[in-house]
């Protein structure tokens, strides 16, 4: 587990993080997302102990970094895939960590073979594609076996079929317990991929949440009703405006779109009043939708711009007859 606590990082007199306090726990892809500048890179270095804290600490299994004996078999991670002479081969890079960490050589073929560079391993990592250099990046993260793995972009550069190999990855490694906290910019990704999100934004916590409970708390996500009756309709809404903190919309005859409750309450509703529903589904908001939403006074360079409205699941929850 990764545990921040008060973690504080200035630069003069630029708050660059700003007394973060959370908990990256095992067994879940832990996204970490915000606007460039907002810390997150800056975060990362602190936990791995390359950058001090102003205040506060950064724990790696509740031990700083620093401290750790065998830090790449307890934690690995990706911050720069370039971060090494383009003069050596793959496997030479990888040969020279494990040597100087006490790991098998053996571990070298595994990892390269894992990554899909084994038929590029003795080729000069100069003439190394983003792509290929990421794969190796990920290679010398998964080098010492960790259960803590930090990986800053690591789909950057990647082709689709490159993307879905790290989004199966790291779910992978979720799976078997391990700690994975991951940042990216793809936000579409980022859905697929993550059980939960930490949102940075400006070095303080915006959110630090399960991904589900997120998008199905946004005010961008909706529920939309038709039914058959206009009477039906009418009582319906009757009853959600009675109820209070919802709002209720018809965009058309026969239809509602209600902001506020779940498919579920709707359809429970409607059921006890015995009314009829020919649909009744939800409309979720998208990630990038949710984010732009939290980040909007966060962000460092500003742009003109306006958040569409939410996204439909095309998951029809319930209908009554």
């Amino acid at each position: 587990m990764i545990t921040l606590r008060e973690l504080t990082k200035r630069y003069g007199e630029t708050v660059a993080v700003d007394g973060l306090t959370l908990d990256v726990r095992g067994g879940l892809v832990t996204g970490f997302l915000g606007p460039n500048g907002a810390g997150k890179s800056t975060t990362m270095r602190m936990i791995l102990g390359l950058d001090h804290p102003s205040g506060g600490e950064a724990l790696v299994g509740g031990r700083p970094y620093s401290s750790l004996r065998h830090p790449i078999r307890e934690v690995g991670a990706l911050l720069d895939a370039k971060a090494l002479h383009p003069a050596r081969s793959a496997r030479g890079h990888l040969v020279a960590q494990a040597r100087s960490n006490g790991i098998p050589v053996g571990r070298v073929d595994e990892v390269l073979e894992q990554v899909g560079l084994a038929k590029a391993a003795r080729r000069s990592a100069g003439a190394f594609s983003l792509g290929m250099y990421q794969r190796l990046g990920v290679a010398g993260a998964l080098l010492g076996d960790p259960q803590v793995l930090i990986f800053d972009e690591p789909v950057n550069g990647l082709d689709p079929d490159g993307v879905r190999w790290v989004r199966e990855l790291v779910r992978s490694l979720a799976a078997e317990g391990r700690t994975v906290f991951l940042s990216s910019h793809l936000m579409s990704e980022m859905q697929l991929t993550a059980d939960r999100l930490v949102i940075i934004g400006r070095g303080k916590l915006l959110a630090d949440t399960p991904m589900a409970d997120l998008l199905a708390g946004s005010s961008l996500s909706s529920v939309r009703v038709r039914t058959p009756g206009i009477a039906d309709l009418r009582t319906l809404t009757a009853r959600l405006v009675k109820e209070g903190g919802v709002n209720v919309e018809s965009p058309a005859a026969g239809e509602l779109v209600v902001k506020g409750r779940t498919a579920e309450q709707v359809g429970d509703l409607a059921h006890g009043l015995g009314l009829r529903l020919h649909e009744l589904r939800t409309v979720s908001a998208s990630l990038e939708q949710v984010y732009m939403e939290l980040t909007a006074q966060s962000v460092e360079y500003e742009t003109s711009g306006a958040v569409l409205g939410g996204t439909d699941t095309g998951q029809t929850q319930g209908a009554g007859a």
